[in-house]
């Protein structure tokens, strides 16, 4: 079965950065897109920044747009997130997800129905 390691995660102060790092152990057939999901406690799983395989194309929620930077590796079955400017409410557990298989005509990258793979997380902690 295919795993999705996620490493990089830590605390840091506002106005930090930190990278995220997520590597798959095996090729993922068929896979449209990776993406990045965090969850604080009490909240929904939200979407943070998606690339699709083939183009490249990246998809970004608006409250992390301009400040992180979704990148892939495909070669290396790996995929980033550049996390600058953090701020307190960046605070989550933060998750790889691949999405592969067979889609309706209607893909949004954004949403964790779409996914099949995930990893076990790895926490962001930002201090004000």
């Amino acid at each position: 079965q295919v795993q999705l390691v996620e490493s990089g995660g830590g605390s840091v102060q506002a106005g930090g950065s930190l990278r995220l790092s997520c590597v798959a152990s095996e090729y993922i057939y068929s896979r449209k897109c990776m993406g990045w999901f965090r969850q604080a406690p009490g909240k929904e799983r939200e979407g943070v920044a998606t690339i699709y395989t083939d183009s490249g194309t990246t998809v970004y929620a608006d409250s992390v747009k301009g400040r992180f930077v979704i990148s892939q590796d495909n070669a290396k079955n790996t995929v980033y997130l550049q996390m600058n400017s953090l701020k307190p409410e960046d605070t989550a557990m933060y998750y790889c997800a691949a999405a592969a298989g067979t889609f309706s005509a209607v893909f949004m990258p954004l949403k964790t129905s779409e996914y099949n793979y995930w990893g076990q997380g790895t926490q962001v902690t930002v201090s004000s």
